[in-house]
């Protein structure tokens, strides 16, 4: 018998992906099927960003880059974030990385050990926890409520630091709920963590570029006393359509970029070639399709949380940010895994069960609206018929 370390006994997964599997399992048999779970966007990566990987390609760069991405790349993204943010940072502090998951786990693998806390937000991405869980560090969830429209809250989120807290994720705009945390509360957490100086912050800000009505994201960059101690995590996914070529950013803290290299050379070298040049051409060429993106979710938001609120015992938050709605099922009766799977052997919508992501998602689903406004109505009308019978 193979014996591995106990923390594989702990990992979780990410069950989108299970039911992304089912799904199409299930339109290879035949079936109408309407994926509304998936957090990818629906659209192509623009066309100039292909074009650019072709021709690194055809230029020849096939070898290794250094491992903390090329040059030119790492300087792009210091000018967009001060372009967009209004901060300065230094390109020797970012890291180019294959995707977000890898900061994530960078960032929980440096905190977490037995004995150590870190908080996470509960709803939240399901792969704060799972490596948490991993690491052997306790996840001490941070409640992301419904009635603070599914922002995380300064007072709570202090109360819960104790002298074992390491480390403290936090997700605006966010997965799954949409919520988008206001400057307000921003700043007042801020102020609070100045009493917690040896409490590290990641701040996973990969939806930062989508939000709606005038919601402002706020960079937690813009925030000095927390500078020596904060890793941003963003990237390329979300934004630009490029879920499928593994590339994302972070920002290390001085304390803290070498040791983040040095994992990156132990663990996948540097991220392929030819996608850093997309992701250049990406942050400095034309910026049309990221608006016209935006423009057609906020579209689609309008649509969608119009027509949940009109089914039968589900009442839904205007979600102000990223691509998902996150509906209250609980006057329905059913339990919300239950629902999402009956939901899709039934009626062909896939949707993500609330418990998926976190010990208080239930009563909740997730639905992406990173499909078009017909599948959409579509959908709805499905989940309609269905909770009717």
């Amino acid at each position: 018998m193979l014996k591995t370390i106990s923390g594989f006994d702990r990992i979780g997964e990410e069950n989108a992906f299970a039911v992304l599997a089912r799904a199409t399992e299930l339109a290879g048999q035949g079936r109408d099927i309407i994926n509304l779970g998936i957090g990818q966007p629906d659209f192509r990566t623009p066309e100039h960003i292909v074009e650019a990987a072709i021709k690194a390609l055809q230029d020849g760069h096939h070898g290794y880059t250094p491992a903390t991405g090329i040059a030119p790349l790492r300087e792009a993204v210091s000018a967009d974030l001060l372009k967009r943010h209004g901060v300065e940072t230094d390109p020797g502090n970012v890291l180019i990385v294959p995707g977000g998951k890898v900061t994530m786990f960078m960032a929980i693998l440096m905190f977490g050990e037995p004995g150590a806390e870190i908080l996470y937000p509960d709803p939240g991405f399901p792969i704060y926890r799972s490596m948490i869980e991993f690491t052997g560090a306790r996840p001490v969830p941070v409640p992301i409520r419904e009635e603070n429209d599914f922002a995380f809250s300064a007072e709570e989120t202090l109360s819960l630091i104790t002298d074992k807290t390491r480390l403290l994720i936090l997700n605006s705009p966010a997965n799954p709920t949409g919520g988008v945390t206001p400057r307000s509360e921003i700043e007042a957490l801020v102020k609070g963590l100045e009493n917690h100086p040896d409490v590290a912050v990641m701040s996973d800000e990969i939806y930062s570029q989508m939000t709606y009505d005038g919601m402002e994201h706020v960079s937690l960059l813009g925030f000095e006393s927390i500078r020596d101690r904060l890793i941003l995590l963003d990237g390329w996914s979300k934004t630009y359509a490029m879920t499928g070529w593994r590339m994302g950013f972070a920002v290390w803290p001085d304390s803290l970029a070498d040791k983040a290299r040095k994992l990156a050379v132990n663990a996948w070298s540097c991220v392929n070639a030819p996608a850093q040049f997309a992701g250049l051409a990406a942050l400095t060429g034309p910026q049309t399709a990221v608006r016209d993106m935006v423009a057609e979710f906020d579209a689609r938001r309008r649509a969608i949380v119009d027509g949940l609120n009109a089914l039968s015992g589900i009442s839904c938050r205007t979600p102000l940010g990223a691509f998902y709605a996150f509906p209250n099922i609980k006057d329905t009766g059913w339990k919300a895994k239950e629902l999402a799977s009956a939901l899709l052997e039934e009626t062909g919508v896939a949707t993500i069960g609330g418990p998926d992501f976190g010990i208080l998602g239930e009563g909740y689903i997730r639905l992406s609206y990173a499909n078009s406004t017909e599948n959409i109505i579509s959908a709805l009308d499905r989940i309609g018929a269905f909770l009717d019978q």
